[in-house]
C-alpha cells in the first residue's frame, strides 16, 4: 500500500451555532480534499450534530458541556467561560497530538475566539482567524477597532463613506454600530476579533475575489483577508468533492424528505421559501404579516418556523393553507434552494443564507432584522442586482403590503427578470472561484503549500 504523504494537520475551532459551525466544517472538508488532516474541535454540546466524511470530531470544552450557551444564560458569562475551559481544553487536544505521527500544524479559529491563537502560539504552531461576515462588514469593524472610526455612527444627514465601500445610508449600518448600547457584548465580541490579529499567521474570509475584492482591498492595510469562499457544498458548485450535498452538522432535526416531496408537486420557480435562520426570533406582529402577505399574494411557499417560533403563528393561517403551503421546522435549506420548483427565497440576509442564495442563483428579498443582516442587504439588492429588500415602518416592522411587493416585484415583475439573470450571473461566478484555478482555490492551495513546508522543515 503506497504510504500518503502527511501535509499537515489543522484544528479548526468554530464558535457553537449553526451559522459559524457550517463554514468552518466546510472549509475543513476543502481541506481534507487536498490531502491535509482536518480536525474539527466543538464543544461537548454541539459535538454529537457533527457527522461529516474523512474530518475528525472532537470535544472541547465551554464550562456548559449539558447545555451550551442556553445553560449561561447570559453572554458575558458565557464568553467568559468560553474563554477559559475552552483555552484549557484546546491546549490539552494539542498534546494529546503532539507526539503522535498527526502533531497539530494549525489552529483555524473562528475569529469571534482570538484567544485560540495565544493558545496555538504557546504551542508553538500556527494560528489562522477565519472570518465568517462579508469584507464589506469586517471592513467598517476593523476601522473602528484601529480608531479611524468613533461609535455610535449616525450619518443620518448624509452617508457614510470608507474606502472600497458604496455609500452607506443609517439603514445599512450594522444595528451594533447605530445603538452601541443595545448589545454591549456582542459589540465587544465582534471588536475583539481583531484584538490580536496582527499575530496571526494568516487570515480567511468566507467571501470571493469578484463579489468582494474592492471590498477587501479597501481595508487591506489594517486586515489581510485571503478570500477563501464560498463555503458552500461542493455539490452545489464545483462538484470536486464526492457525495458533499450537506454540511454535515444539524443542531436540530431537518424535514427534508417531506419538503422535497411537497416541491415535486410544484411548478418551475413558483415556490417562495422562507427562512430567518437559526438566530432570529421575531415577533408576534412581524409573523402575522408575514403570513397575512403569503395569503393573499396567492403564492406557493414553503415557510420555515423553528419549534420554539411555532406558538407565534397565527392559528387561522395553519388551518386555512393547507393547500398552498408548507411549514415546518427545519430543513437543509441548501435542497431547498437548488430545488427547480424555488422561485424566490425570503431571507434575513445572515451571510450563510446570502451566500448559499447567491451560489445558487435564487433571487432574494431581504428582510433584515438585526447585526450584519442590514448591510448584506444593501448588498444584496443594491450592489449585486440579486433581490429587492423589504422596507420597514417606522416601528420596525415589515407590512404584508411591502413583503407583497417585493414578492412580485422578484417572482412576476420586469425588474424580476433582471434580478433573475443577475442571480445567474453571480452563481456562476461562485462556482468559478472555488473551481480547480478560482481565485479561492488558488489561496486554499496556497495555505496547503505553506502547511507542507512547515512540515518538511520539522521532519
Amino acid at each position: 500500500m503506497e504510504h500518503k504523504q502527511f501535509k499537515g494537520h489543522v484544528i479548526l475551532l468554530p464558535y457553537p451555532s449553526q451559522g459559524h459551525i457550517n463554514p468552518l466544517l466546510q472549509f475543513a472538508k476543502r481541506l481534507a480534499s487536498k490531502g491535509v488532516k482536518a480536525t474539527l474541535a466543538t464543544t461537548h454540546y454541539t459535538v454529537n450534530s457533527i457527522c461529516a466524511a474523512h474530518i475528525g470530531v472532537e470535544p472541547i470544552s465551554d464550562g456548559f458541556d449539558e447545555g451550551g450557551f442556553s445553560q449561561a444564560g447570559n453572554v458575558d458569562f458565557y464568553l467568559k467561560s468560553f474563554k477559559e475551559e475552552g483555552s484549557r481544553s484546546l491546549s490539552q487536544l494539542i498534546q494529546k497530538f503532539k507526539d503522535s505521527s498527526t502533531s497539530v500544524t494549525c489552529v483555524v479559529y473562528d475569529s469571534f475566539l482570538p484567544w485560540a491563537l495565544d493558545v496555538a502560539k504557546q504551542h508553538g504552531i500556527y494560528g489562522a482567524s477565519f472570518f465568517t461576515n462579508s469584507a464589506a462588514v469586517c471592513s467598517i469593524f476593523s476601522r473602528i477597532h484601529h480608531g479611524r472610526l468613533a461609535l455610535p455612527l449616525t450619518p443620518e444627514s448624509k452617508p457614510l463613506m470608507l474606502p472600497g465601500l458604496p455609500p452607506l445610508n443609517f439603514r445599512d449600518l450594522p444595528t451594533f454600530l447605530r445603538f452601541p448600547d443595545s448589545y454591549p457584548a456582542y459589540l465587544a465580541m465582534k471588536l475583539s476579533q481583531y484584538s490580536n490579529l496582527n499575530e496571526a499567521d494568516w487570515v480567511f474570509d468566507n467571501t470571493f475575489e469578484d463579489l468582494e475584492g474592492k471590498e477587501a482591498k479597501g481595508v487591506s492595510e489594517l486586515w489581510q483577508a485571503k478570500l477563501i469562499g464560498p463555503m458552500v457544498p461542493s455539490a452545489y458548485l464545483d462538484e470536486r468533492i464526492k457525495g458533499d450535498r450537506g454540511y454535515g452538522s444539524s443542531l436540530w432535526k431537518p424535514l427534508s424528505e417531506e419538503c422535497l416531496e411537497w416541491l415535486e408537486t410544484k411548478p418551475s420557480q413558483s415556490v417562495v421559501y422562507i427562512s430567518f435562520g437559526s438566530m432570529v426570533s421575531l415577533t408576534e406582529e412581524e409573523t402575522e404579516e408575514i403570513a397575512r402577505a403569503l395569503e393573499e399574494s396567492n403564492l406557493h411557499y414553503l415557510w420555515i418556523v423553528r419549534e420554539t417560533e411555532q406558538k407565534k403563528l397565527p392559528k387561522w393561517f395553519l388551518e386555512s393553507n393547507k393547500e398552498k403551503g408548507m411549514v415546518v421546522t427545519w430543513c437543509n435549506q441548501l435542497e431547498m434552494l437548488a430545488h427547480p420548483a424555488v422561485g424566490c427565497f425570503v431571507t434575513h440576509c445572515g451571510w450563510n443564507s446570502t451566500l448559499e442564495g447567491l451560489s445558487l442563483g435564487v433571487p432574494m428579498v431581504g428582510v433584515p432584522k438585526w447585526a450584519d443582516q442590514l448591510t448584506d442587504a444593501k448588498f444584496v439588492e443594491e450592489i449585486w442586482g440579486i433581490g429587492v429588500r423589504a422596507k420597514e415602518d417606522a416601528e420596525g416592522v415589515v407590512r404584508r403590503e411591502e413583503l407583497i411587493k417585493g414578492l412580485k416585484e422578484v417572482m412576476e415583475g420586469e425588474r424580476g427578470k433582471d434580478i433573475k439573470s443577475n442571480a445567474n450571473k453571480w452563481k456562476e461566478l461562485a462556482k468559478k472561484a472555488i473551481s480547480e484555478g478560482g481565485s479561492s482555490d488558488e489561496c486554499i492551495n496556497k495555505f496547503v503549500q505553506h502547511l507542507m513546508a512547515i512540515v518538511e522543515q520539522i521532519n
